[in-house]
């Protein structure tokens, strides 16, 4: 845990905990089987590098060597093709890619690193929806 100034584990934040206080889910930001991929135009084909499963991804963001717990994401078609790389990526479950703002993302994240709020996340990835829910330490 790092130091605090006043205690408040928002204060570098443009939000404050009453903006991700509750459970909030944001729809269709995970990896599916459904995450679009390049195909080749001469073979109509998905090149090799874009093949993947759900399970791959999940392996794959939970190989990451983090004390934040990682989701997988998927990596844009473009990304795919310059990069020859897989069609996920993995990030913290708060990443901004899944929350969908910077704002909410350094909001999860104080809440995350702080001992005041316990936070609790469910990645579904069938659905592709990410489900996160924050309370204040004392309520849990």
């Amino acid at each position: 845990m790092t130091e605090i100034p006043d205690g408040d584990p928002f204060h570098d934040c443009e939000l404050g905990p009453e903006a991700v206080l509750g459970t909030r889910t944001f729809e269709d930001v995970l990896f599916t089987d459904g995450t679009e991929t390049p195909v080749d135009v001469l073979t109509g084909e998905t090149p090799a590098h874009s093949q993947a499963t759900v399970e791959e991804a999940k392996e794959f963001a939970a190989s990451i060597d983090n004390d934040t717990p990682q989701i997988a994401l998927p990596a844009s078609v473009e990304t795919q093709i310059e990069t020859q790389s897989k069609p996920y990526t993995a990030a913290a479950f708060f990443h901004f890619k899944a929350t969908g703002s910077l704002e909410l993302h350094r909001a999860y994240h104080a809440a995350y690193d702080s001992d005041a709020f316990t936070v609790d996340f469910e990645a579904d990835y069938e659905s592709g929806n990410l489900t996160i829910t924050v309370d204040r330490a004392s309520e849990s």
